[in-house]
Parts: structure tokens; sequence; C-alpha cells
């Protein structure tokens, strides 16, 4: 271990360290001197577990921000390597724990934008209604004044017998009249 004070303007992952209380030097100088000991290999360890090397920062300064709680409250001081490595390794397990819950999220919400794609029509299948109203609405006013009245009150839900009624026509003529007008509209539509 190295015994002279280190550059702590290098040092950028541990500012609560730098702000700490004059009591606390040699605190911090054993601090630091583990984090410069233990930072590459704790670094490369828990890049092992396939996280992120940003994550992997971030974990190795929570590791030695908890070392130095933990050396402030007094608590054993016995092998800090095994101590740091430990630490390091939960929480490296958490934070792939963590990326995995994100990464099946993710994936749960492409699925579902695969399999229920958005129900709206789409620009395209917008023009093609409208033009498609257009053509049955000019084959609707071509039909003569009886048919479109028929075809009015079928859709309207009248049976048969009630049009030929409402309009003082026979039955075989509300048939005759319905089923001309369903043929126009039905080759208007496919068109």
């Amino acid at each position: 271990m190295s015994t002279a004070q280190p550059d702590l303007t290098q040092l950028q992952v541990l500012p609560a360290l730098l702000r700490s209380s004059p009591s606390s030097q040699e605190l911090q100088l054993k601090v630091v001197s583990l984090f410069e000991t233990y930072r590459a290999p704790l670094l490369r360890y828990v890049l092992a577990f396939g996280i992120s090397a940003h994550d992997g920062e971030e974990i190795i300064q929570e590791v030695f921000l908890s070392l130095f709680r933990h050396l402030q409250m007094g608590r054993s001081r016995s092998n800090l390597q095994g101590w740091i490595f430990r630490v390091a390794h939960n929480l490296a397990l958490k934070q792939r724990h963590a990326n995995r819950r994100c990464l099946d999220r993710l994936n749960v919400e492409a699925i579902m934008i695969e399999t229920h794609p958005d129900p709206s029509p789409s620009p395209e299948d917008n023009v093609l209604s409208a033009q498609r109203q257009r053509r049955l609405s000019s084959v609707v006013k071509a039909l003569s004044e009886q048919d479109q009245y028929c075809l009015r009150l079928r859709a309207e839900g009248l049976r048969y017998r009630e049009i030929a009624q409402v309009l003082g026509i026979s039955l075989g003529s509300v048939s005759v009249s319905l089923t001309r007008s369903l043929s126009r509209l039905m080759r208007a539509g496919e068109l």
C-alpha cells in the first residue's frame, strides 16, 4: 500500500469522502489507498457480470462509499479486501438483475407492439376508405328514389314486410329493389 498522500484532484469518484470532517483524515487516506489498489481489479470483476462500464464505475463508487461508512462506524477492519469484493459482488448482482428486469420490460413492450398493432387506421387506409365511401355514396345517389328509401329503411333495421307497409309497395317490389341496390353496391365496393 502506498504511504504517500494520493492526488485527490484526480479522485472524482469519492466526493463525499473529500467533504468529510478533518478528524477523519486518516480514514480518508486509508479508503483512498484501498481505492487506488483495488479499483482496476474490482472493475474487471464487476464487468464480468455483463453490466456496462458506466454501471461498473457506479458500483465501484458505491463500494468505496460503503467502505468509508463501514470504517467510520468502527466496524471490523479485518479482511477488507474480501469485504470490498463481497460488496462489489452483491451490488453487481443487484445491477444485473435490475438491467434484466428493465430489458424484460422492454421486450414485453416490443412484443405487445408487434402483436397488438395500433388499431387506428393508417393514412393509406383512411384514403382508401374515403374513396370507397365516395364511390358507394355516388352509387346510392344514382339509385331510384324508391330503391334509396328501401335501402335506408332496411339499414334502419326494418323487415321487408315493414318496408312494404311504410312505402305502400308490394313485398316483391321491396325484395327486387333491395336485391338490385345491394348488387350495385357490392360491385362498386369491389373496385
